[in-house]
This record gives C-alpha cells, structure tokens and sequence, in this order.
C-alpha cells in the first residue's frame, strides 16, 4: 500500500482526488458517461467512485468528484481487496482499491490559513485548525474548510467547491473512540465531456484548451457524510473495533454527449442526459484481533461488516425528434439549444428508488509467525451474502429483479524475511463483485438493468526492498474478470443488449520507488506493464484483442529538491502513459503520451510566522492529447487537461 499524505496534498494544490492519484506509476484516471465523475484504473480495471473507501469502509465518500482537503492520508492497495473490505457495493476494485483517511487532531496545536488560484480564473482559500485538550492531550479537535470557484484552464469551464470537515476524538490507556464529519458541495458548469468514437479512424486532439461542451451542461454535487468509531483494549493482546458511517448524497446535471462522426472535419452529434440521483447509504463493521504465542505467533482477526445503498434516480434523453441530438463540432462548437425530451424513465420531481443494495460478510483470518517473523502466513475465509434488487423505470418503481448470491472468498498470502528490509511474497485471493449496471442509453434494450454477481481470482507474486528512507516494490500479478459489454439485441432496429459476454485476463508487472535515498531529495516513481487480453468472446470474435482503455505500460518520476540553505524546494513531474486500444476490435487506438510538471515552493519567516509560498506548472508544454480510451459502454476518448498555473500562500499562527 502507498500513502499519499496531507503535505503533498497541500503542497501540489490537486482540486480532486484524480490529481493526487496522478503522483502514483499505477493508477490512471478517467471520466464517466458525460457527467463530472472521476473513475480510476488500476491493474487495468476500473475503480468507479462508489468503491473509493472512507476510513475503510464502502459507500460513505462521495461518490463523483472527492475534493482531497478534508484527508490525512490517500492510500492506494494495488490488487483485490474483497476479502479485506468485503466485496465493493459498485462492482470495481478488482485492480486495486483507495481508501482516504480524514484529518485528525496531532500532538501540536495548529493553525494555518492558506489562499490559493488555478488559471485561468479560480481562486480560494482553506483554514484548517486542530488542537488537544484534556490530560495528557485525550480529546483532540480538528476542523478545517476550503473553498474555491471560478473558470479553470479549460475554455468555458467552471468549478465551484465548498468542503468543510470536523474531526473528534477522544482515548485513554485502554479505549479510542473517533467521530468524523463532512460536507461537500461541487459545481461544474460546461465540463468538457468524453467523445465517442462513430468512425473508423480517431479524430486529431482539438487545441488544449478548447471545450466542445454546450454551456447548458452542468453537474451540481452534495454530500454530507460521517464515520464513527470506536476500539477497546481487551487486554495487552486483544482488540474489539466497531465502526459504521453513513452518506447522504444528491446530485443533478445535464450531462453532454458528443459523437464525432467525420474525423477530417470534426463533425459530430451532441445530445444531452438530465438526471436527477439521491444515494443514503450505510456501513458497519465490528471484529476482534487477538494475538498469540511468542517463538510462534498468531494474529487471528474476525468479525462482520454490512453496508446498505438505497439508489433513487430518474432519467430524461434529451435527444429530440426520433433521437436525433444536434449538430456540432470538436474543431468549432456552435452553441444549441437544449433538445427536447425523447424518452423519461423514473420520476423527474421525485425520484422513486432504483436499486437497493444490501452486502453482508463475516470474516476470520490467522496469520501465523515462524522464526520470529521472519516468516509469515495468513489465511483467510470471507462469508459474503448479497442482495441486490432493481426497480422499474417506467411504472412507477415496481420491483423488477431481485438476486441474492452468497459465496466463501478464501485468501492465502505468505512473506518471507530472509535478511532486514527484504520481503518476499506470493498471495492467492478470490473475489466477489456486484454485477456491472447496464447504461442509461436510449439504444440499450435493458438500461438500467443490474447484472448478477461474479467472482474472480488473483495470484500474485512480490518482494519489498527497503533501504533506510528509500523503498523499492516489485510485483507480478495475474487476474481474470468476466467483462460487460453490449451487443446486438436481435431486434434487427439497431437496438442493443448489455450482458456479461466476455473474459478479461490481466497480467503485468509492477515496479514502484518511493522515499528519500540523500538528505533533501525526495522521489515518487515507478513503471507498470499490464498485458490485458480478451480471453472469452463471442463466438471467438476478438479473441485475443488488447482490453480496451488500458495502457500497455504506465510511468511516473517525480522529485523534490530541497536547495541548500535557501528555504527553496524545487519539484518536477513526468507522467507517461503508453498506447491504448480504442476499440474491442484494436482497429483504433490512442499513441503514447508523455506530460511535464515543474514546480517550487518558498519557506519564508513573516512577524515570526512561517509563510509558505507555492507555485506550480502542470503540463507545462500545454501538449494536447488523447488522456484515456477507458469506458465500459462505448469507443469513447477523454482529453488531457491543458497547461493550468497554480499558486497558493499558507500562514501557519
């Protein structure tokens, strides 16, 4: 697992938890349909926002757009998590899972202020205090707050973000109990969306900056969320824990399609998606950890965990006349009119619910320590029941399907210490995903349909090297998923079906580093290579392809350099991503794309404060490029973000 902490976040200014994902060599970033929705890919698997953990549990961050100021930490554990979190309520992290820890109360008081501004035009600012009261500092207090609006670099695009925070705590020598709470409200205006692919040949980038969004797009996001949590020393070695959250989400927008269909002229088709969603979602989990022995040692760990998802959303096609959309253009956007509706599912004023989720596990693992530690073998058994039922669009909410499915997950992982700071390991894991969600496409006979659960299987084998301050990874892993994808419905209308119809296997090779290897250099970095193939398909159709959207090998190299004597940091970035398959026939791909990032920071002593002064490049070639051909329901492209200017001031009192 690799941490990401609140100095990096504060230093490099990200604006959502994409950016703070793109320091790592592993994880590569997406959108969803045409809405403000970040998706990751790790190991060359999706990880939708429903999946991204809150304090370890599922389904109580926000789900769209995560803005990184409320978190102490962003850790990222590559490979499947499912028999350590329970199966994910959205159907991802079969690559790998994130999960974000919030701010808490330290040892030292603080108090710190921090003005900020994107380009072209977005400007903010954040506050962020803690403090510890009691004997011995046994109630601590942090809240902090950021806000910040205005156009971003990319033509026409507005965000607006307001996060507030409140962490509180409280222990003695034998019992710990933590309170969390957030709010987050998100607005983009004009996000420029996706572009499906309607020809044989992949349309030239359009300028960096250029947006062929229509102004009438917008995506309004709010959540309000908490986690609760409480541990009790039983004794010198056992533990009980329980935890539960909850999220209130709403959310609303006119989301923008765009289909090009003369890649010379950039030509193409627009349409909008009005949909209206509220979530309220529920988890808890509760176990017991108890060590044993001495020259033999055991941790055993088990306990349950829950989490319930109530969906209620709506749907309006706002396609026009015979879903006919409009006519636009990447290379030359003229504005249009909102079509007018051509199909409504659900209820528009008042959204009735579609899918309810319920997940419950019990869990026990024992890790047993041979010579002392130098050794260690876990194994594990996940009970996983899920139920999952879905609701008519069209008739009011009448309960449609219904499935519930129960199956044992077993883990089994081994390390090996043969000398300090080496670690060698080999794990086996299975998996249990909820079914992928048909899209809300008005050519999709089954929209909104929730396909039943599958089950996978990873094995993997590894070593960690540390040396001092510095620490090298190196892993190869294999993972097979059944894949979701839609096909011809057999109507003979064009219409299509979405359904489970292939098989993907995933095989690479991870390489990370990370840490400090002189005094006053510090480095980020590492490389992936995954081999994604189609192994099950139709009828032997693609056999063999490349897996659409995933790169075939990834890169990152990034440092800061402390200037002696000066107070002065400098920092520089590279992000490459290889090519990528834009379609499940590889007649299309996006090439290779290499970014630079450079940036400095100043420590300076003002009236006895110290002041921070930052200032940074992303992209700094303003290179324009195809970012990602990752999307489970169509060839379609995302573009890279231009060059944005940031700079930001922070006063600690």
């Amino acid at each position: 697992m690799r941490s990401y902490n609140e100095a990096l976040i504060l230093n490099q200014q990200p604006q959502t938890l994409g950016q703070v994902l793109e320091n790592d060599p592993t994880v590569r970033t997406s959108y969803g349909f045409g809405n403000a929705a970040e998706q990751f890919v790790i190991r060359g698997f999706a990880l939708y926002g429903d999946d991204v953990g809150l304090n370890g549990l599922y389904g109580i961050a926000p789900r769209q757009l995560i803005a990184p100021e409320l978190f102490q930490s962003v850790q990222v554990l590559n490979g499947a998590s499912a028999f350590l979190n329970g199966a994910a309520p959205g159907g991802s992290s079969l690559g790998g899972s994130v999960n974000l820890q919030m701010k808490r109360a330290g040892a030292s008081d603080l108090n710190r202020v921090t003005l900020g501004y994107t380009s072209d035009a977005n400007v903010g600012g954040s506050f962020d205090v803690s403090r510890r009261f009691g004997e011995g500092g046994a109630f601590g207090v942090r809240i902090n707050a950021a806000l910040r609006s205005g156009d971003v670099a990319v033509d026409g695009e507005f965000r607006r973000t307001l996060v507030i925070g409140g962490a509180f705590d409280w222990r003695d020598d034998n019992t710990r109990l933590f309170l969390d709470l957030g709010y987050q409200k998100v607005e983009v205006d004009g996000l420029r969306p996706k572009v499906t692919i309607g020809t044989a040949t992949i349309p030239a980038v359009p300028g960096a900056t250029a947006n062929y969004a229509q102004p009438w797009t917008y995506t309004d996001l709010r959540d309000v969320f908490g986690v609760v949590r409480f541990e009790q020393d039983l004794g010198d070695n056992a533990m009980f824990y329980a935890t539960g959250g909850a999220r209130d989400g709403s959310e609303q927008g006119i989301y923008g399609g765009i289909t090009v269909l003369d890649t010379a002229t950039g030509a193409a088709n627009g349409n909008g998606l009005y949909v209206p969603r509220t979530d309220n979602n529920e988890a808890f989990e509760a176990g017991l950890r108890v060590k044993l022995g001495t020259k033999v040692t055991q941790e055993i760990n088990f306990g349950t965990s829950a989490v319930w998802q109530v969906n209620r959303n709506a749907f309006d096609f706002l396609y026009g006349p015979g879903f006919a959309g409009f006519a636009t253009n990447i290379y030359d956007t003229p504005v249009a009119a909102i079509p007018g509706s051509a199909s409504v599912g659900g209820d528009l004023d008042s959204p009735f619910p579609i899918s309810r989720v319920r997940l419950l596990s019990a869990f026990a693992s024992d890790t047993l320590g041979l010579l002392s530690g130098r050794v260690l073998i876990t194994a594990g058994l996940r009970l996983q029941d899920m139920q999952v039922k879905s609701y008519n669009y069209y008739d009011g909410g009448s309960l449609t399907n219904t499935y519930r499915k129960s199956a044992i997950t077993p883990a089994l992982g081994v390390v090996v210490k043969p000398v300090p700071g080496l670690s060698l390991f080999a794990n086996r894991i299975e998996a249990l995903q909820q079914g992928p969600t048909a899209p809300l496409d008005a050519l999709v006979v089954n929209a909104g349909e929730v396909l039943a659960p599958v089950k996978s299987t990873q094995y993997e084998v590894g070593g960690k090297l540390r040396l001092g301050t510095f620490e090298a990874g190196l892993s190869l892993f294999r993972i097979d998923l059944p894949v979701g994808y839609s096909v011809d419905a057999g109507a003979g209308d064009g219409r299509l079906r979405f359904g489970l119809y292939g098989r993907q296997r995933n095989e690479g090779v991870e390489f990370t580093l990370n840490g400090e290897p002189v005094k006053g250099l510090r480095f980020i970095g590492g490389a992936t290579l995954v081999d994604a193939r189609l192994r099950r398909t139709s009828g032997g159709l693609n056999q063999g392809n490349r897996a659409v959207g995933v790169p075939e090998w990834t890169a990152n190299a990034g440092m800061e350099w402390d200037v002696p004597a000066t107070g002065l940091t400098l920092t520089g970035r590279m992000v490459h991503t290889g090519k990528q398959a834009v379609n499940i026939a590889n007649t299309l791909e996006i090439p290779d794309w290499t970014r630079f990032d450079i940036g400095a920071r100043y420590v300076l002593v003002a009236a006895d404060k110290p002041v921070t002064l930052r200032l940074g490049v992303d992209n700094v070639a303003n290179k324009r490029y195809w970012a990602s051909a990752f999307d489970v329901f169509s060839a379609a492209l995302l573009q890279g973000q231009p060059r944005t200017f940031k700079a930001s001031a922070s006063i600690d009192f």
